[in-house]
């Protein structure tokens, strides 16, 4: 549904205000719903002058990082097909280098160990080299892989040349054609084209601007090069919030952004994480994940909130798939943090995403399983929401949802019985006698003798 006239000028109005307090020269943003973008604006000109062309929702702006989100999605494709496994080491696919005993998946979450920079002069500000030069510079790791969270842009060169091995072709094409073109992101680019931003430093203390250089970074652009627009970041936006298409499973995308390694910073508590390739936050609960960029004269952010309409009984939280994509040309600036939460707290506050209504849509067959069991003298509740067996409290202990996959089989899907197996056993006559959960007994009363309880029953019973 489009937002209202009022909520669009009220985020303008945040937008404005956000690019005058941070002395942007411009900034472009979206908001995300339900996989559509429902809301863009942009303040500035393409090149900071106030008789410039003003940016818009096609204008381009260098991506950043969020390239990197780019090149782990056609990693998995590859994992997907059966071409790597994510247990490989780049040297069976990328040999020759120091990196060769690195896993796959220690590059995706960064935890490798890898360095987190090149060997040679600041390659965001200079032009690249090829991987072989990369290679030969001596690139290699501080840290023992899976150690430790670390993150590092020359591992996803690393990615990018695996990418180029597997396929025998660029990075940037098989990107292009793997997930670009079947997205319709015409206006995401390796370099800029047609309408694009330029790219500024703003001096701290004058209202004064440097222009940026721009070029190739050779083997080291698939850490951050990518161009692309509002339009175009909002549909990357959508696929993130579960519109994948033909591009990604839906499980595949459920693994890329749970957990991997927790963004530890000293002092702080842990409200960050990274999965394979995404960016994850927990924040007070609310799950999202996306990816920050930034390279000299950009900044650029794109984060969609995980959490909605569960299946954990504790109602909706209304903000499973709003998203926010922002752009901005200038190298320094808080703007990247304040600005996008900003403006989703504005939209989520003015229009709350709609609630799905309940209806009575179970079968009785379900109440057979629902009810009071015990687990020794602990007591837990079953109940159905939706398709799923939701056993006590999700979130709290060993509290768990379970999907059904055969007559009497189910698996866990969260928390401590995740990938773990639920049976129902049943009477001769039947009827359902307990559930084994992991080789745990649930029961209808406590430590039923007649239910095969492990170690048995003491015949003397309770006293």
């Amino acid at each position: 549904m489009p937002l209202s006239a009022t909520t669009h000028a009220r985020l303008d109005h945040v937008l404005a205000t956000g690019q005058r307090e941070h002395r942007l020269p411009s900034v472009a943003a979206g908001l995300v719903r339900g996989g559509e973008l429902v809301w863009s604006g942009a303040v500035g000109t393409v090149d900071g002058r106030q008789d410039g062309a003003p940016v818009d929702a096609d204008t381009q702006f260098r991506m950043g990082s969020i390239t990197k989100t780019f090149v782990a999605v056609a990693v998995m494709r590859l994992r997907d097909e059966g071409l790597v496994d994510l247990h490989d080491r780049l040297g069976q696919h990328v040999p020759g280098s120091a990196l060769d005993d690195v896993t796959i998946e220690q590059l995706l979450t960064h935890s490798g160990g890898v360095q987190a920079e090149t060997e040679g002069a600041w390659w965001e500000r200079t032009p690249g080299v090829d991987w072989d030069e990369l290679v030969g510079s001596g690139v290699g790791s501080r840290f023992r892989p899976g150690r430790r969270f670390h993150y590092s842009n020359t591992g996803y060169a690393a990615l990018g040349r695996l990418l180029e091995m597997v396929r025998a072709r660029p990075w940037f094409d098989v990107v292009r054609s793997e997930i670009l073109e079947p997205l319709g992101m015409t206006r995401t680019t390796l370099r800029p084209d047609g309408a694009a931003a330029h790219g500024f430093a703003v001096h701290p203390f004058a209202d004064v601007l440097l222009p940026e250089p721009e070029h190739d970074a050779g083997a080291m652009a698939p850490a951050g090069q990518l161009w692309t627009t509002v339009g175009d970041l909002s549909r990357w936006a959508a696929l993130l919030g579960g519109q994948v298409g033909d591009v990604l499973s839906a499980e595949t995308l459920a693994e890329m952004v749970e957990p991997h390694h927790v963004v530890d910073e000293p002092g702080q508590p842990w409200t960050g994480s990274h999965g394979l390739g995404w960016q994850v936050w927990n924040v007070a609960g609310a799950r999202s994940a996306g990816h920050g960029g930034s390279m000299p004269g950009f900044l650029a952010m794109q984060r969609v909130h995980l959490d909605g309409d569960g299946d954990d009984g504790k109602g909706p939280s209304g903000a499973a798939g709003d998203g926010v994509v922002l752009f901005t040309n200038t190298t320094a600036s808080r703007a990247l943090k304040d600005l996008p939460r900003d403006l989703l707290r504005t939209m989520r506050e003015l229009e709350p995403a709609a609630v799905t209504p309940w209806l009575a849509s179970g079968s009785v067959n379900v109440l057979e399983l629902a009810g009071t069991w015990h687990w020794g003298p602990a007591v837990e509740i079953a109940r159905f929401v939706g398709d799923h067996l939701v056993l006590g409290e999700p979130g709290a202990g060993r509290g768990s949802r379970f999907r059904q996959v055969g007559r009497d089989e189910w698996v866990g899907l969260d928390g401590y019985y995740a990938g773990e197996p639920l049976r129902v056993l049943r009477r001769g006559d039947g009827t359902v006698s307990h559930l084994d959960v992991a080789t745990f007994r649930f029961t209808r009363t406590p430590y039923d003798p007649l239910a095969d309880v492990p170690g048995g029953v003491d015949p003397r019973g309770w006293s």
